[in-house]
């Protein structure tokens, strides 16, 4: 008997530990990133429903100019390679910033006073990125102002190690990121309104390393033991 508890204890030991090692709960140390409280989540300023990413197909017209004119594709980075200008910058850039930046490029030593139109060969529908301690992660459409526990359920709801008190929301507002942090139980009971989600928002459901702990012993327990280890780490 001695020796199985010895290795109970052990192996409830090791469990505790991996789960502790495998889990960092701290956010908002990354430089640019503030952490905020629920209610303190800014909304973004005039949601933008299409930004420029890798490797997408771009008409760029420049008013009076056909032979700078065309059709472009942007590369893995989201660089544009422009006639005259050389590469630029056009990652997570609107059609109308992108205009201003080769408008910019060109004008003084090529173009006098360049006007340019810049239009997404396909407008990629809005979304929103769910990930972490979720059945089925994904981006999900960010139409008819989805809110938090409507995007989950669309995810097809959280997996048996999802933390509910550990959700954050992701979201750049006038080039600063946020970091919401979320308590999804306390939201589906009624304790705090359902946050509305909005384009380019970032969701991740958390661990729960006690979760992880209790599957880790109910591999090795003996089924004798089961029901007391299940009270323990329930307290």
């Amino acid at each position: 008997m001695f020796p199985n508890l010895r290795r109970i204890a052990i192996l409830t030991a090791a469990a505790g530990a991996l789960a502790s090692c495998a889990t960092d709960r701290s956010v908002g140390l990354a430089p640019g990133v503030e952490v905020t409280t629920l209610a303190e989540l800014p909304p973004p300023q005039g949601v933008n429903a299409y930004l420029i990413g890798p490797q997408e197909t771009l008409q760029i017209e420049v008013v009076g100019a056909p032979s700078l004119s065309g059709t472009f594709l942007t590369d893995v980075d989201s660089r544009l390679d422009f006639p005259l200008t050389g590469t630029l910058d056009v990652a997570g850039k609107t059609p109308a910033e992108a205009g201003r930046i080769i408008a910019d490029a060109l004008r003084g030593t090529y173009v006098r006073d360049p006007q340019v139109r810049v239009l997404p060969k396909e407008f990629p529908v809005p979304a929103i990125s769910v990930g972490g301690q979720v059945k089925k992660p994904g981006n999900y459409s960010a139409a008819g102002q989805p809110t938090l526990l409507r995007l989950v359920n669309q995810a097809e709801g959280l997996t048996e190690y999802a933390r509910l008190d550990d959700v954050l929301i992701m979201r750049s507002v006038a080039d600063r990121r946020y970091i919401g942090v979320y308590n999804l139980g306390a939201i589906q009971r009624g304790n705090y309104p359902d946050p509305q989600l909005y384009p380019n928002d970032i969701v991740m459901v958390g661990d729960s390393p006690e979760r992880r702990r209790l599957l880790v012993l109910l591999q090795v327990l003996p089924p004798i033991v089961t029901t007391a280890a299940i009270l323990i780490t329930q307290q």
